[in-house]
C-alpha cells in the first residue's frame, strides 16, 4: 500500500493529467486537494480526449473513488457541465465525492476577478478570470460559502441576503458594474445544490476510512510548485498551495499519511500568463516547441510561453516538495532539435548561483547559465523501453536526473496512455531508485 502525492514541478501544465491517469490504475482513491476551475487536465484514452477541471483524473477508472477535497474551490455551474460532459462520453460519475467544506465560487467572485485584473493594466497577474482568487480571499476573510451552505435553503438565503448587498457595493462603486439580485442567485444555486447533493460527503472522514482500510490513495494537485501562494514566483502565483504539503491541508490528513511524492516536469519549461521567465525562448524555437507540444492552456486556450529546461527551479521543486522521483513529459517534442540547452544556474549581478531567489525583482534580473547538449533528431514517439531511446535522449534524461539529484521513474512521449516508458513503479517500487556506481541517480 502506498499513498502518493503528484505535484507539478514547474509552473503547471506539465502533463500531470496523463501521469495521474496512469497512476490512478493502481489507486483505490484519487483526491484533488486544491485549486479550482482555473486548472485543467487533458487525458487521452484511445480516440477520446477528456478535459477535466475539477473532477479528478481517476474518474476514468470505474472502480476508483474520486474526491474533490476541502482545499478546492468549486464553481457549481462548471462542475455540473463537466459531469454532463463525461457522462455523455460514457463515463460513470457515481464514485465522485465532493467535500461538504469546500468553498463555492459565486457570480460576484467572477465579476470582481475580471474587473480587478483589467484595472491592474500593465501590472496584471494573468489570472484565468474564473473567480478563484476572490473565492479564496473570502475564505480567508471568513465570508465565504461552502458546499454545505448550498444544501440548506434557509441558511443560504440568510447568507446571500447579507453577502450580495455587500458585494454589490464593491461591484457598483469600485468597478461601475450592475448589481446582482439575491433571488436570482438563490434560485440558481439551489438548482445546483439539487444536482450535486448525491455527491456531497464529509471528505476528510471518507479519506480517513480509506487510510484505515489500507487502500491506495493518490493525492492530485493542480497548477505547479512555482505558482504556489507561499513558495512560488509571488505575486505571479495562484491563490492556493499546489506543493506537496498542501495535500495534507487540502485533503484533511496528517503528514504521516503520505508515503511518497512524485514530481511532474516537462523536458522543457512552459509558463502561462505574466511574470519573469529566465529561460524563455525568444529566437523562434519556442514557437516550434509550442506547435509540436500543442502548448495551449486547457482552461483558457492561451498560448504558453516556452523555454529551455530550468534545473534551478527543478532543484527548488525537489527541495520544497521532498520529491522521491520525477516523471518527465513531452520528451518527444524535442525530437527535431539539433542541440538542446539546459539552465544549470542563474547569474545575478555577475554572481552565479544554483539557488532559486525569493525576490520577484531579483528573479526578473536573472540571466540563465546554460549547458548545451546534442539533440537526437529522430522520432521517439514509438519508444516503449529505455533501450529504444537514442543515446542522446538517454544522456539528456540522465543529465536532468543528476542535476536535480532525484531519479526519473516515468518518461512520457506523447499524449496517449501507451506512449509511456515506466522505468520503475513509482507507487510500489523502492522509495528511491538505486544509484549508479558513482552515486548518481539511475533513470
Amino acid at each position: 500500500m502506498a499513498n502518493v502525492v503528484v505535484i507539478g514541478a514547474q509552473w503547471g501544465d506539465e502533463g500531470k493529467g496523463k501521469i495521474t491517469d496512469l497512476l490512478s490504475k493502481s489507486a483505490d482513491v484519487v483526491v484533488r486537494y486544491q485549486g479550482g476551475v482555473n486548472a485543467g487536465h487533458t487525458v487521452v484514452v484511445q480516440d477520446q480526449t477528456f478535459k477535466l477541471h475539477l473532477i479528478p483524473s481517476g474518474i476514468l477508472y470505474p472502480d476508483t473513488e474520486c474526491i474533490i477535497g476541502s482545499g478546492t474551490v468549486i464553481d457549481p455551474e462548471i462542475l455540473i457541465e463537466e459531469l454532463d460532459t463525461v457522462e455523455a462520453l460514457g463515463v460513470s460519475t457515481k464514485n465522485l465525492r465532493i467535500a461538504q467544506t469546500a468553498h463555492i465560487t459565486m457570480p460576484y467572485h467572477r465579476l470582481i476577478d475580471n474587473a480587478s485584473e483589467e484595472r491592474r493594466g500593465t501590472n496584471k497577474i494573468g489570472t484565468t478570470k474564473r473567480g478563484i482568487g476572490p473565492t479564496y480571499a473570502d475564505k480567508s476573510e471568513r465570508t465565504g460559502l461552502r458546499v454545505l451552505d448550498l444544501m440548506d435553503k434557509d441558511g443560504l438565503r440568510d447568507i446571500l441576503e447579507w453577502t450580495i448587498p455587500y458585494k454589490n457595493e464593491v461591484l457598483e462603486r469600485m468597478y461601475g458594474l450592475d448589481p446582482l439580485d439575491v433571488e436570482t442567485v438563490l434560485a440558481q444555486y439551489l438548482e445546483y445544490a439539487d444536482r450535486l447533493r448525491p455527491h456531497v460527503v464529509d471528505a476528510s472522514l471518507s479519506i480517513y476510512k480509506a487510510l484505515q482500510e489500507r487502500r491506495n490513495i493518490l493525492f492530485e494537485g493542480a497548477q505547479g510548485t512555482l505558482l504556489d501562494l507561499d513558495h512560488g514566483t509571488y505575486p505571479y502565483v495562484t491563490s492556493s498551495n499546489p506543493v506537496a504539503g498542501g495535500a495534507c491541508v487540502g485533503a484533511g490528513v496528517g503528514p504521516t499519511a503520505i508515503d511518497r511524492v512524485i514530481g511532474v516536469a516537462k523536458a522543457y519549461t512552459t509558463r502561462v500568463g505574466e511574470g519573469p521567465f529566465p529561460t524563455e525562448m525568444v529566437d523562434g524555437i519556442g514557437e516550434v516547441l509550442g506547435d509540436r507540444g500543442a502548448e495551449f492552456g486547457t482552461t483558457t486556450g492561451r498560448a504558453r510561453r516556452c523555454g529551455w529546461f530550468d534545473a534551478v527551479i527543478g532543484r527548488y521543486a525537489v527541495r520544497i516538495n521532498g520529491l522521491d522521483c520525477l516523471a518527465i513529459t513531452k520528451l518527444d517534442v524535442l525530437d527535431t532539435l539539433d542541440e538542446i540547452k539546459v539552465c544549470v544556474g542563474y547569474k545575478i549581478n555577475g554572481v552565479v548561483t544554483e539557488n532559486f531567489p525569493s525576490s520577484a525583482r531579483q528573479f526578473a534580473s536573472c540571466e540563465p547559465v546554460y549547458e548545451t547538449m546534442p539533440g537526437w533528431q529522430v522520432s521517439t514517439e514509438n519508444c516503449r523501453k529505455l533501450e529504444d531511446l537514442p543515446k542522446e535522449a538517454l544522456d539528456y534524461l540522465k543529465f536532468l536526473a543528476e542535476l536535480m539529484n532525484v531519479p526519473i521513474a516515468i518518461v512520457s512521449l506523447g499524449a496517449g496512455r501507451h506512449q509511456t516508458i515506466v522505468v520503475e513503479d513509482p507507487i510500489h517500487g523502492p522509495k528511491r531508485a538505486l544509484l549508479d556506481a558513482d552515486g548518481s541517480p539511475l533513470l
